[in-house]
């Protein structure tokens, strides 16, 4: 059976260095985000990658970068996007946050 319906999609681009509470951040915004009761979140890891300092972070560089990009991709009501918001503000001290609407599509076994 196929469900579908309009949720948001929440976007969090962050470094693989960033930490919160001596946790990765990555890590501490997806156990909130569990212990808050959002529907679903997902880490992305990125092989390269660069944002508003324009430096350029990738694994294939004869060093390996210690700062690789990570999304946090994050899909709930509008309403429950709305309530973590004021609740990860103060986590971290760069990055950033898209919102966009998305059609979601939901399989189950009837």
């Amino acid at each position: 059976m196929m469900k579908q319906e309009e949720l948001v999609l929440m976007r969090i681009f962050v470094g693989e260095s960033d930490r919160f509470e001596k946790k990765p951040l990555y890590e501490a915004l997806v156990e909130l985000f569990h212990a808050e009761g959002v529907a679903g979140a997902t880490v992305i890891k990125g092989a390269m990658g660069y944002g508003g300092n324009s430096q350029v972070h990738s694994d294939r560089l004869l060093r390996l970068s210690s700062d690789l990009p990570v999304i946090i991709e994050v899909v709930d009501a509008e309403e429950k996007i709305n309530e973590v918001l004021p609740l990860i503000e103060g986590m971290f001290r760069g990055g950033l946050i898209t919102l966009e609407k998305a059609r979601v599509i939901k399989f189950k076994d009837n």
